[in-house]
């Protein structure tokens, strides 16, 4: 299928109007069964249900250690914090989240392609995959800000030209992710739905979406339905466990006025399948940064 053919065929049209849709989402959520990966099928069947997964352990203690090194590096690097990659917060300053670190970072780099990571993005997906998007995000104690209800699917297709949710994130928790300090919530089920919605994408959105999501948050009388339908799991985990969830999941995180910052290791995994055209619903492209257009594979 030509880009021009894929561009124009939108089945997940938003931010055309002022009305907000509910859509059937469509295709398969798993693509690979169980003899394709390290998944088995009660664990894949999970995902294909609620969208997401748990892994209690993906890294070792020495590997944990390596990767709290390397984000300190980070955090505390000047030229890092003045790279247009690197995002601030609004009131404190404080570092939210530095982008592209599977390129600028051998750490990360490492991580970004490693057979536990990879092996499990090509399961679901189905295909070779490449990384879409990677990021550490800091949540400091006392400072880290919440982030509104959102599908990432929503803004990979409005603002980067991501024809289908056949995608995936993995969040690797550099620190303990308890039911207090900001943990992942997502709305189990969502997946299969996909919300549409209202207003314009603005000029160079992604300067305030990246530190605080406006364009592309569904509105209160949708998410109060989805929550009462699907309830809010908030996922708690040790540091070195994984989250992976789909890319249409809806999903958010609270602030965390504790004194325990919580971390993360965060890749984006696209299907080679599925690979970018123009934006959807927005008048230019983000960066590189936000969205890649390099589809060489991971792994």
């Amino acid at each position: 299928m030509t880009e021009t053919l894929r561009r124009h065929i939108d089945q997940y049209p938003t931010r055309t109007d002022d009305e907000v849709r509910v859509i059937d989402r469509e295709g398969p959520v798993v693509w690979g069964g169980p003899d394709d990966g390290p998944l088995d099928a009660a664990t894949l069947a999970g995902f294909d249900a609620n969208g997401y997964l748990s892994i209690d352990q993906l890294i070792s203690a020495d590997e944990l250690e390596e990767l709290r090194a390397e984000l300190r590096r980070l955090s505390e690097d000047p030229e890092v914090r003045a790279d247009e990659a690197t995002i601030v917060e609004a009131a404190s300053q404080e570092v939210r989240s530095v982008f592209d670190i599977h390129r600028t970072s051998e750490v990360f780099k490492k991580i970004a392609n490693d057979p536990r990571v990879v092996g499990r993005a090509r399961q679901i997906l189905g295909s070779d995959v490449y990384i879409h998007q990677s990021r550490v995000n800091f949540k400091p104690g006392f400072e880290g800000k919440e982030f509104a209800w959102h599908s990432d699917f929503e803004t990979w297709h409005a603002e980067d030209g991501m024809p289908t949710p056949r995608a995936v994130s993995i969040s690797i928790s550099l620190t303990d992710n308890h039911s207090f300090n900001g943990p992942l919530m997502i709305m189990p089920g969502t997946h299969r739905k996909y919300v549409s919605c209202d207003g314009a994408t603005p000029e160079a959105n992604y300067k305030k979406s990246l530190i605080m999501q406006g364009a592309g948050v569904p509105d209160k009388e949708t998410l109060t339905r989805f929550a009462d339908e699907h309830g809010i799991d908030v996922l708690e985990g040790q540091a070195g466990g994984a989250i992976m969830f789909d890319s249409n999941c809806m999903h958010a995180s609270n602030g965390n006025v504790t004194p325990f910052a919580r971390s993360n290791v965060f890749i984006v995994f696209n299907s080679v399948e599925n690979t970018l055209v123009e934006p959807y619903a927005a008048s230019e492209r983000r960066p590189d940064f936000a969205g890649s257009r390099d589809f060489t594979p991971a792994g």
